[in-house]
């Protein structure tokens, strides 16, 4: 028997010890963390129940000041329709703002798609200009041929 066999058979014991030391003080972490966020959560919640009931009652408010002077069925429904009208326009301020009709098309007045466009919309250009695709009658050269590597005007590296 080699004398530091026994050292490994340590070596592994104090590793597996530590990752278990470790292991238990990230999840008493965790368990912290997840106690104060339940209390929030829950608090958030009761906060939305009771924001609903006030709603509702605001509702009934407004209906049962509309049927002092119209008849039940109109104040409902002058009710239905108002509360309607509200969740739409929430609605539609909780989304994103709609891009213009030039976006749309894909075109900005200037010719190159959407580039130029979301460059015009945040007031730079996000890409370098792209130039213009050749004409299918121009003259395009044919492929660069690579250079010999024994050229006298390329400098090596280590000379």
């Amino acid at each position: 028997m080699k004398p530091l066999d026994h050292l490994e058979h340590l070596d592994k014991q104090l590793v597996d010890e530590l990752a278990q030391v470790a292991r238990e003080t990230v999840r008493d972490e965790l368990r912290e963390q997840a106690r104060g966020q339940r209390r929030k959560a829950a608090l958030y919640a009761a906060s939305g129940a009771l924001a609903l009931y006030a709603g509702a009652a605001l509702a009934l408010a407004v209906g049962l000041a509309l049927a002092l002077g119209l008849p039940d069925w109109a104040a409902a429904l002058i009710t239905a329709v108002i509360l309607g009208a509200l969740a739409y326009v929430l609605r539609a301020m909780a989304r994103p703002s709609r891009p213009g009709a030039g976006h749309a098309a894909g075109l900005a007045p200037g010719g190159d798609s959407a580039r130029q466009t979301a460059a015009g919309a945040v007031g730079g250009a996000p890409y370098p200009p792209v130039p213009p695709a050749p004409s299918a009658g121009a003259d395009v050269p044919g492929p660069v041929p690579p250079r010999p590597s024994k050229a006298p005007d390329v400098p090596r590296r280590g000379a």
